[in-house]
This record gives C-alpha cells, sequence and structure tokens, in this order.
C-alpha cells in the first residue's frame, strides 16, 4: 500500500449524525436545492446549490466529471468461507480487476485474511479468483491483511456483464435503503467506469446548466473514473484511469490566460486536470496538456495544484486523503473555517449531502 506522507491539518468531530441518509430528492428536495456554503478569504456565505451562478463571473470556467457510476457492488460466495459482498474496484489494461471483500450482508467491514488463489462463486457457474494484492504482491494495506485484489474472471460472462445483471451501486451503512442506479448518476454522466459516484456534481441540474452557460460561465467535461472509497486512514488513494481531451486543454489555458477561475467540481476533477499539467514547478508557466491513463497523483500541500484555482466539493470524513487536496486548492486556513461552520450549522455529509464552493483568493493559502 501507499501511505500518504502527509496528514490533512483540518481537525473536526466526526460528522456520523448529520450524515445524509438519502438522496434529497427522496427528503423533499431538489438536486440543486442542496445547501451550499461558499467560502472565500473574505467570508462565509450560506445558499443554495442552484445560486452557483451567482458566486462566479463571466469567463470561469467549471469542469466536471463526465464518469457514469457502475452497479459495482455484488454477492458472491468465498469457497469454503460463505457469503461476502464484492466491490468491483476498477478494470484494469489486460483484463483483470481490482476488487474489494466486504462482509456480507451489509458491507459494514473489509475482509482482510483472504489469500492468493483463493476463489469467489458467482452465479451461473462464474468464478473469480484471488491473484495477488493490490497494487503489488508485497503490500499489506492494512499492516493485518489485504483490502484489496487483482482478481481474474472466468464463467459465460466478463465481470462488465455480471455487474449488468446482478450488480446494484456500492452503499454503506449510513444509508436509510437501497437506492437505484439511476440516483447515483450525475447529469453529466456519459462514460460508464466509476465503482462510486463522483458525487460533486450530482447538485447540478440541466436548468443550472443552463444558467451558468447563459450567464457566460463556461462548462466543459474531463473523464476519471473512480475507484472504492472505503481507504484505512492515513491510505493514499489508488491509481485511476483518467483523459483529458485538448479541448478541456486549450479551455482551461485560455481561461488562466484571461484572468478566469479554474474551478474544478471534485476532487475526481481535480486530480485529473493537475495530472496533465506541464511547468509551473519553477520551470515557466503551467500549461494543460491533452493526456489519458492511469494517474496516482495526490494533490497536497507539498504536490500543490497548479490550474485549479476554485473547488465544488462534498465534505469529507476527519483524516480522509480528500481533505489534502482540499486543503492544497483552498488553503488550511480557509478548509479549517469551512469545516467549522459546516460543523456548526449542520451541514450533511456524504454523496447525498451538502456542497460547498471554497473560493481562496490564491491557490494553496495558509491564512
Amino acid at each position: 500500500m501507499t501511505r500518504l506522507s502527509v496528514a490533512p491539518l483540518t481537525h473536526f468531530a466526526s460528522p456520523d449524525d448529520t450524515t445524509a441518509p438519502a438522496p434529497p430528492e427522496e427528503r423533499g428536495v431538489a438536486r440543486d436545492e442542496v445547501r451550499m456554503m461558499v467560502a472565500t478569504d473574505e467570508g462565509v456565505a450560506h445558499a443554495r446549490f442552484r445560486d452557483l451562478p451567482a458566486y462566479l463571473a463571466p469567463g470561469d470556467l467549471v469542469v466536471v466529471n463526465n464518469s457514469a457510476t457502475l452497479a459495482a457492488e455484488f454477492d458472491a460466495v468465498l469457497r469454503g468461507r460463505g457469503p461476502v459482498l464484492v466491490h468491483a474496484a476498477t478494470r484494469l489494461d489486460d483484463g483483470t480487476w481490482v476488487v474489494e471483500l466486504r462482509t456480507a450482508p451489509d458491507a459494514s467491514r473489509g475482509i482482510l485474511d483472504a489469500q492468493a488463489g483463493e476463489e469467489l462463486e458467482l452465479p451461473a457457474s462464474g468464478r473469480i479468483t484471488l491473484l495477488a494484492p493490490y497494487p503489488r504482491a508485497d503490500s499489506s494495506p492494512t499492516g493485518n491483511g489485504n483490502r484489496l485484489w487483482r482478481a481474474a474472471v472466468r464463467g459465460p460472462r466478463t465481470l462488465g456483464q455480471h455487474l449488468v445483471r446482478y450488480g446494484r451501486p456500492i452503499a454503506y451503512g449510513y444509508l436509510d435503503r437501497s437506492y437505484p442506479l439511476a440516483a447515483y448518476q450525475t447529469v453529466f454522466a456519459t462514460r460508464p467506469g466509476s465503482a462510486e459516484m463522483p458525487s460533486a456534481a450530482r447538485p447540478f441540474s440541466q436548468e443550472l446548466v443552463t444558467r451558468l452557460v447563459a450567464t457566460g460561465i463556461g462548462i466543459s467535461a474531463v473523464t476519471l473514473h473512480t475507484g472504492v472509497s472505503s481507504q484505512e486512514a492515513g491510505e493514499a488513494p489508488q491509481s485511476e484511469w483518467f483523459e483529458v481531451s485538448a479541448t478541456v486543454a486549450r479551455l482551461v489555458n485560455a481561461t488562466r490566460a484571461e484572468g478566469g477561475r479554474v474551478v474544478a467540481v471534485g476532487t475526481t476533477v481535480t486530480r485529473a486536470l493537475e495530472s496533465a499539467v506541464d511547468g509551473g514547478d519553477g520551470h515557466g508557466a503551467a500549461q494543460l496538456t491533452a493526456r489519458s491513463g492511469w494517474t496516482s497523483r495526490v494533490v497536497s500541500r507539498d504536490d500543490p495544484p497548479r490550474v485549479v484555482t476554485g473547488l465544488v466539493t462534498g465534505w469529507h470524513n476527519p483524516g480522509a486523503s480528500h481533505l489534502l487536496l482540499v486543503e492544497a486548492v483552498a488553503g488550511q486556513g480557509l478548509t479549517q473555517r469551512a469545516y467549522d461552520e459546516a460543523a456548526r450549522g449542520g451541514y450533511l455529509w456524504h454523496e447525498f449531502g451538502d456542497s460547498a464552493l471554497l473560493l481562496p483568493t490564491g491557490p494553496g493559502r495558509t491564512g
């Protein structure tokens, strides 16, 4: 496992009692009516997500993730042991998959004592064989076992086909019930591949997109297929597949050259954009280039963003690696003030929760 070399500086109480238990629509709230905190170096404002155009300016560019969510959780039987839940994290270039084993029936805990060579039984004579711990054979993600595995699938269906037939969205115990895959898609979702929803963009509606464009605010899309979000404390995010097109690169470079802000919608977009940057580290101005492939980039105080200057994001748990990225974009001081205010104000956490718009005066400010 890759451990983080630094830890988030932002501290706050666990938000277990303020986690969104259901999609906003199930709570009588439109998806673009969730709460949105707007945090700048001048102060904090409380709004609704549909107010986003009022806090941006003509010439700004909003960049979203167009990855669609897979039905990546399914039931299996670990041969000789019994029922388990499997999370399909990502498909690798050689056709194998990265999978995570969790306890049945509610995926409450990771299964850490599986061994290479063990098999999972699927319906219709399908089989999954655990090949080696991921990302490498000598990894031990928790110090006492392996959470992620590279696995081979055989049988009448590919794993992708199996997910379509038997899969359901990955969900954790804080939800009040199961919800259909449609609840886990954003309005930008066109390229299936994410194990879990790129949730920062979920509050966007088609009407809001229209109003942003009519206001002169640009919208563009990159792709980053997310893995599973159940990292251990201090564990770096796994490599993820991304694509930044030449068109997006030109738009970002032109926006920056003309003084506009590049506002990333989510940590996934930030990771994708910052994985496609040339220069900007003391050897000339940063330029975004067309790029695709696997990224292991961890945006942090030690490796700060070079093109992203604003962030739309949900609220992350204490110690989460995503907090490092938020601090790198917004600065630790602004991040701490936002989280303190969110805790006081009862903002809702996790994928169906509330949002934040973080607009520092300069990237990576520490004040």
